[in-house]
């Protein structure tokens, strides 16, 4: 798994010290990117949480996520989770070691006291001493938080425990990417009462040492409850590989209640993705599931279209001017604001996404600014399909006729390539195995960039007529 390493510089080392009143845990920052422009030394948040046991539990949740393979389990994986302030509430986020399930905890501003919260992105090693210290918080005790954009610090009446910066996978990337265009997706399809919640949630399959299973699963709310069926029915959601949701456990006593998302799905459905989002007091935690626990997001194209076009690389520049960090992007107002159509917006947004700096809220059903260390080029580099695509439209491969595009492959077979209400349906192999659900095949993303070439040359001629005229 690539990784990449930042550097990192401080004025002083992290310490603890006396100070009037007790004890003082200043960590220092490294540069960062704020409101005002990049910092040296920004500072996220310092002070309390308001609900410790339930904030050191749901923390907790996040790291087991960071630490779980659901697929392949013999595979070492990963443990860094991501850190953003976002001037109201922090965000912890981590996908498991197989890509196929993303966790996100935010701490919202009731969940917080003592301190004004700052912007930016940061990821932290969670390792066991880390976890020793959050497991030990009770009803009780204090837990101060301060939070810059180089590491995380958990203080108890026990002592300090300093994590540091550690390397973010670049599967993780394209995980963050793809979740956040796929929860774009969703709707809010069930809300449990918490006891409901706690009786349904404790009922699914652990797993324990066996592999996730698979085929995907679903449920139907009625009443306060879901209930299983065999098979996608209207209003039904997509439950793939129920043991994933296993790390919401730690959090069950202090639940709220249970909200389920996922898109709309007529009877017959494949399997899709899907959210579940336990509500506790002063925070959320949500997992979100890929439609099946051998396939991690990473690998889900759902980002294709939007890389593939030179029009949404040059509105996520301008787009990119207007986020201004906030924890709650609303289309609309970007739509406005830019003077584009809401859908170049989200395409904007999807692109940007896969830099990073992007992510999705189901549960306020909008985007979130965030910043990690990563630019789209590089995404492009690692995705194989946009690539082919590239070097086919470059090598002369495709032909237009209308409705049909016809691609020819490195291999000299030839691949048709149909247009069906939009939708672009290829004779390859790819497309026969997926029918679309994993993004378009190389030869359908070929066939329409050339198509987006085509459409630009003809509007830039017609500029130059109206212009003669």
């Amino acid at each position: 798994m690539t990784r990449s390493l930042q550097a990192v510089a401080y004025r002083r080392p992290s310490v603890l010290e006396s100070a009037a009143g007790g004890q003082l845990l200043g960590l220092e920052t490294s540069r960062g990117a704020t409101p005002m422009g990049v910092k040296d030394h920004p500072q996220f948040f310092a002070g309390f949480l308001t609900s410790p046991q339930v904030a050191s539990a749901a923390l907790l949740a996040v790291a087991d996520v960071a630490a779980a393979r659901y697929y392949q389990q013999q595979l070492r994986a990963s443990l860094d989770p991501v850190v953003t302030g976002n001037g109201d509430r922090l965000r912890f986020e981590s996908f498991s070691g197989c890509c196929g399930v993303y966790a996100r905890l935010d701490v919202l501003e009731p969940g917080l006291d003592g301190g004004e919260v700052g912007h930016g992105t940061t990821n932290v090693d969670v390792n066991n001493p880390l976890r020793e210290a959050l497991s030990r918080i009770g009803s009780d005790d204090p837990l101060h938080l301060r939070v810059g954009p180089e590491e995380l610090a958990v203080t108890t009446m026990d002592g300090p425990v300093v994590e540091k910066k550690v390397p973010l996978p670049d599967r993780w990337l394209r995980g963050f990417a793809e979740a956040q265009v796929i929860a774009a997706g969703f709707d809010l399809r069930a809300e449990l009462p918490a006891a409901d919640a706690v009786r349904f949630l404790r009922a699914l399959p652990r797993g324990g040492a066996r592999p996730a299973s698979t085929g995907p699963r679903w449920v139907v709310p009625t009443g306060n409850t879901l209930r299983p069926t065999t098979r996608a029915v209207p209003g039904a959601v997509c439950l793939p590989g129920p043991e994933r949701l296993i790390a919401l456990q730690r959090v069950l006593r202090h639940a709220t209640a249970l909200r389920v998302y996922g898109p709309a799905v007529t009877g017959g459905a494949a399997a899709t993705a899907s959210a579940w989002e336990v509500v506790l007091p002063g925070m959320r935690l949500t997992l979100t599931l890929s439609p099946d626990a051998s396939r991690g997001f990473s690998g889900e194209g759902g980002v294709l279209d939007a890389l593939a076009t030179d029009e949404a690389a040059e509105d996520a520049e301008l787009i990119s001017v207007l986020l201004a960090w906030e924890p709650r992007v609303d289309v609309a107002d970007l739509a406005s604001a830019s003077g584009l159509t809401p859908e170049r917006v989200r395409a904007a947004l999807i692109r940007l996404g896969t830099s990073g700096r992007v992510g999705y809220d189901t549960a306020e059903a909008a985007y979130f600014h965030r910043e990690l260390p990563y630019d789209a080029e590089r995404v492009e580099r690692h995705n194989p399909r946009l690539r082919s695509a590239r070097a086919l439209v470059a090598a002369g491969a495709v032909a237009l006729d209308g409705a049909l595009g016809t691609v020819t492959a490195e291999d000299g077979h030839v691949h048709r390539v149909r247009d069906e209400a939009g939708v672009l349906s290829c004779s390859c192999l790819w497309w026969a195995k997926y029918r679309g659900g994993r993004g378009p095949c190389k030869h359908a993303l070929a066939v329409r960039m050339v198509r987006r070439g085509d459409a630009a040359a003809e509007l830039d001629m017609a500029r130059v007529e109206a212009d003669a005229r």
